[in-house]
């Protein structure tokens, strides 16, 4: 199962130049990288990134995870993925600018 990242311009560019980040502020204060399934990835981009532009959308298989993956209750009672080490370039599957525009944020496809 895929599950995704959303990061600001300067957190993208970490990973990919120091090859791991514990993530985001927010992640670094919680002690775990926040991640989002494909039906709770717009409800965080609308939440979390409203008006916010150059963000990428990364994907990670939640198989490759597995040992450092918790779902945990979160926003509405959802449960959420939560990878309790740092995020690796590795375990990024693939990457995609998600287009900000008039009508705002427009996320690219999910596969």
């Amino acid at each position: 199962m895929l599950i995704y990242k959303i990061f600001r311009p300067a957190e993208w560019a970490e990973l990919q130049s120091e090859g791991a980040t514990p993530g985001a502020p927010v992640d670094r204060a919680d002690g775990y990288v926040h991640f989002s399934t494909a039906d709770q990835v717009a409800g965080t981009l609308a939440k979390h990134f409203a008006g916010e532009e150059g963000l990428t959308l990364l994907a990670c298989e939640t198989d490759a995870l597995a040992n450092d993956l918790r779902w945990e209750a979160s926003r509405g009672g959802q449960d959420f993925p939560h990878l309790y080490r740092a995020l690796r370039i590795g375990d990024v599957l693939w990457s995609r600018p998600i287009e900000y525009g008039p009508d705002g944020h427009k996320l690219p496809d999910l596969t």
